[in-house]
């Protein structure tokens, strides 16, 4: 079964690309714009694996659903949203039972990175993720891409594209699905940002047959293998 998160986040857009974010990575999501709520939810008897948890919600704030929760000896990790970045509240968050901490504006890619480490942490992920597709392969543990056996040399953007292309092998993703994951969810840059960066991967990866990239007219692209 994939990790269960909770997302308690009443900001819609920001809920929206974290929730994307979390299942094309392969986990299980469900999600509150309430603390109360989010109180309820983490404390089922279908308890959740990790809270990502929005420190300002508009009943009760993150850090109090965090602390009652620990007093009720619910100790489901938590990872704290917040635009405030003060030493005060980091050292809040953590001290009250809190696992992580991330500042608005954040990458997605961060936010799911640090989601896997706390999953690991606790027994949730395996240890390595090696993903495929073709003659393609990817070592997300040594940071490292090979094709016939022969390693490819890709720009930081460049692998995070093509992981999470990868990870989402044979199923399609939108332009917007793309940008939201593999860039900031605030980006504000050239909406072709997404086909340059595809047509530099396809010179790497993809400039003979049998080509595993595919474009979706009018969509977007995937990952194919056959």
């Amino acid at each position: 079964m994939a990790p269960r998160i909770l997302i308690v986040e009443d900001e819609q857009n920001v809920a929206y690309v974290i929730d994307t974010a979390l299942r094309l990575a392969g986990f299980s999501t469900s999600g509150t714009t309430s603390g109360r709520d989010a109180l309820r939810l983490a404390s089922e008897e279908d308890p959740k694996d990790l809270i990502v948890l929005d420190v300002q919600l508009p009943d009760l704030n993150g850090f109090e659903v965090c602390r009652r929760l620990r007093f009720a000896g619910v100790n489901t990790p938590v990872i704290f949203l917040t635009a405030a970045d003060s030493v005060e509240d980091r050292v809040r968050g953590l001290t009250i039972g809190g696992d992580d901490y991330l500042i608005k504006p954040f990458s997605v890619e961060e936010l799911v990175a640090r989601v896997q480490v706390i999953l690991h942490r606790a027994g949730k992920t395996p240890e390595t993720q090696n993903l495929s597709c073709g003659d393609l392969e990817l070592d997300d543990t040594a940071h490292m891409v090979t094709q016939r056996g022969q390693d490819v040399p890709l720009s930081p953007t460049e692998y995070k594209l093509l992981r999470f292309l990868l990870r989402n092998a044979g199923r399609a993703l939108s332009r917007g699905q793309i940008l939201d994951h593999v860039w900031d969810y605030d980006f504000d840059g050239e909406s072709t940002v997404v086909e340059t960066y595809i047509s530099m991967l396809r010179k790497k990866v993809d400039s003979s047959p049998p080509t595993l990239i595919r474009t979706i007219r009018g969509f977007g692209y995937r990952l194919d293998g056959n």
